[in-house]
């Protein structure tokens, strides 16, 4: 079983099943006369933050990453192994942890103790770029560089890796929650309205935004601060965009920093391979996301990709959430073929011919035909070149 135990949700994973709960890391506790016992943990739990009476707290224990409460850590924990075993009591798995790259050895001793307090068997540790990095199948265990970003609830994870270990890294404690307090911080200076962290979450998934690239508008409900009375103000994507700057801002130059630092030849492999960026659920607005497996970054492919994917980003939408397209430097015509056939990428461009091959299993794809492929659109007519030496003597066919 593994376990990524997130500031905002924890989600677990079990071998050959996937991901089976993805809950946040909240917890309620009732209070009864000086005796504390857990009232509700993940879901349910969260949908008392803000709204709970003077002796039941809502309380999220973990900050930044790492655990601010180790007893209702351990009781969180305990209640997410019982609900993936089916309320098994004696379930004692082996566990791996994702614990963030900035964190010291006191708070990951901690992690270790809450889970295995909470009835593990056995526990291990895992720095979360890494298993971000496993998870987008990217290939961290070859001679060649890899950069992911993992945004969170409490951390930005920013790594370098190569040959199954990190090159570089940083740990930023700013993340989803941060983003969280600037868009309250916001609706207080510019409204005069306070709102919830609740709240501020759902402005953020509905409508926050990096660049403003519409007139969309969100109704937000909070208190007026000058006369205390319910009240609902419209907000527009420019507003969110205003409000994330700084964030947005100390992150990229984290990325830039992390850039500087990585050594010549693993930059130039990065060029090519760009960066992944991984996030919680509890990210910005909903997106779909639509990748285009091009070719080499000095080929027609890749420029073609890129214009593509910047009209598809400017104009598509999907059951009304925008389409968040890229190009991806790939091999290629068959190299793409195999990522269309893995379900590795959405779309790719390739030769008619090889992509035939692929289709009817001729060449080197005698062995595995490719059946899930279909064609979108004829870009450009392919002619074939015909080049001979200058000293051969042929002057025309």
């Amino acid at each position: 079983m593994a376990i990524d135990l997130g500031t905002a949700n924890t989600l677990v994973v079990v071998r050959g099943q996937g991901i089976v709960l993805n809950e946040p890391s909240v917890v309620a506790i009732l209070d009864q006369g000086g005796k504390k016992t857990v009232l509700a943990v993940g879901d349910e739990a969260k949908t008392m933050l803000g709204r709970t009476p003077g002796n039941i707290t809502a309380i999220r224990p973990l900050r930044d990453g790492v655990i601010a409460d180790f007893i209702v850590t351990e009781e969180m924990i305990k209640h997410f192994i019982k609900k993936v075993h089916k309320g098994r009591t004696f379930a004692n798995p082996r566990i791996l942890i994702c614990v963030p790259t900035g964190s010291t050895p006191v708070e990951r001793k901690a992690i270790q103790d809450s889970a295995l307090a909470a009835g593990a068997r056995r526990v291990q540790l895992i720095e979360e770029p890494i298993a971000a990095a496993i998870g987008a199948g990217l290939p961290i265990s070859e001679a060649t560089g890899s950069m992911i970003v993992d945004i969170g609830g409490g951390t930005t994870e920013i790594a370098v890796m190569s040959l199954g270990g990190l090159v570089y890294s940083r740990s930023l404690r700013i993340a989803g929650d941060a983003m969280d307090t600037a868009l309250v911080n916001y609706m207080r200076k510019e409204y005069n309205l306070m709102i919830g962290d609740s709240t501020a979450e759902k402005i953020k998934k509905e409508i926050g935004t990096a660049i403003a690239s519409s007139s969309n508008t969100y109704a937000v409900k909070g208190r007026d601060l000058r006369s205390g009375t319910p009240k609902e103000v419209n907000i527009t994507e420019e507003d969110t965009a205003e409000a994330l700057n700084d964030i947005l801002k100390e992150m990229v130059n984290a990325i830039k920093d992390a850039l500087e630092n990585t050594p010549p030849e693993l930059s130039a492999d990065l060029v090519a391979v760009a960066l992944t960026l991984t996030t919680a659920g509890a990210m910005a607005q909903q997106r779909v996301f639509f990748g285009i497996a091009t070719g080499g970054t000095g080929g027609t492919y890749y420029p073609l990709g890129g214009m593509l994917a910047q009209l598809i980003s400017n104009k598509a939408t999907i059951d009304g959430k925008k389409v968040s397209a890229t190009a991806e430097s790939a091999g290629a015509s068959v190299a793409n073929a195999k990522l269309l056939g893995n379900n590795e990428i959405e779309s790719a461009f390739a030769a008619a011919d090889i992509l035939d091959a692929a289709y009817n299993g001729r060449a080197q794809f005698d062995k595995a035909p490719i059946k899930n492929l279909r064609a979108l659109a004829a870009l450009y007519p392919e002619t074939v070149q015909l080049v001979t030496r200058a000293d051969s003597g042929i002057n025309g066919i």
